[in-house]
């Protein structure tokens, strides 16, 4: 499915009944109703990162539910697409952070190949209603791969923005493993916590003492 190690990690979600029934469901939604991201993109994350070159990961809620926005990885927005304001924020924070100028582009595809998991909790939305398929079915599968990713010995730096994201820190048990958590950066709550939090710095300086090489943000 991946063409990863993805596809055997989570071979006894694909090969459910379970999980059959729910991608035909998935299937309907695209068929009634305009869904993002765009099919061949809805595991765009799972592609991009194999599960043994999972550095960080940064939990995301759900997709853009704007045209042409969302292609899979939480927060970053297709090529030539205006920068959404939590990814605005997002890059204010790198560039105050890292020194690292804010780019024009919001596409994270090479954030997604240095190592960093972009993970969606719900990997689908309908066009226009943010959170419309929360309660579809998706966090049964992107809460396995939290706890997959959880169960490695390699340590990894796990960003949570926001109360969402901060509610899948239950699943985060194994003590090498680093948390990052703050207020989300969208601009109704990057001023109380977001800004200033320095969490690219944090996580190079601790894949750094780990003897992993750190991520390079530059895009």
């Amino acid at each position: 499915m991946f063409n990863n190690d993805w596809d055997q990690i989570l071979k006894v979600v694909w090969t459910s009944p379970g999980f059959k029934n729910f991608m035909d469901m998935v299937n309907k939604e695209y068929e009634n109703n305009i869904v993002y991201p765009p099919k061949d993109y809805i595991f765009n994350a799972l592609k991009l990162t194999p599960y043994k070159d999972v550095k960080v990961v940064i939990v995301g809620q759900d997709p853009y539910h704007g045209e042409k926005e969302a292609h899979g990885l939480s927060f970053s927005v297709q090529n030539g697409i205006k920068l959404p304001p939590s990814l605005k924020n997002i890059f204010k924070e790198l560039e105050d952070d890292l020194n690292i100028k804010s780019p024009n582009c919001g596409d994270l595809t090479k954030w997604a190949k240095e190592g960093v998991l972009l993970l969606n909790s719900t990997l689908t939305v309908i066009k226009d209603h943010p959170n419309s398929h929360k309660d579809l079915g998706w966090s049964l599968l992107t809460d396995y791969i939290i706890k997959a990713l959880n169960l490695r010995e390699d340590p990894v730096v796990f960003i949570l923005w926001g109360n969402f994201a901060r509610s899948k820190k239950e699943l985060i048990t194994n003590k090498h493993h680093l948390i990052i958590e703050s207020t989300h950066p969208s601009p109704f709550s990057a001023n109380h916590g977001f800004f200033g939090s320095k969490p690219f710095s944090k996580t190079n300086e601790f894949l750094t003492n780990n003897h992993k090489p750190p991520i390079d943000w530059q895009l």
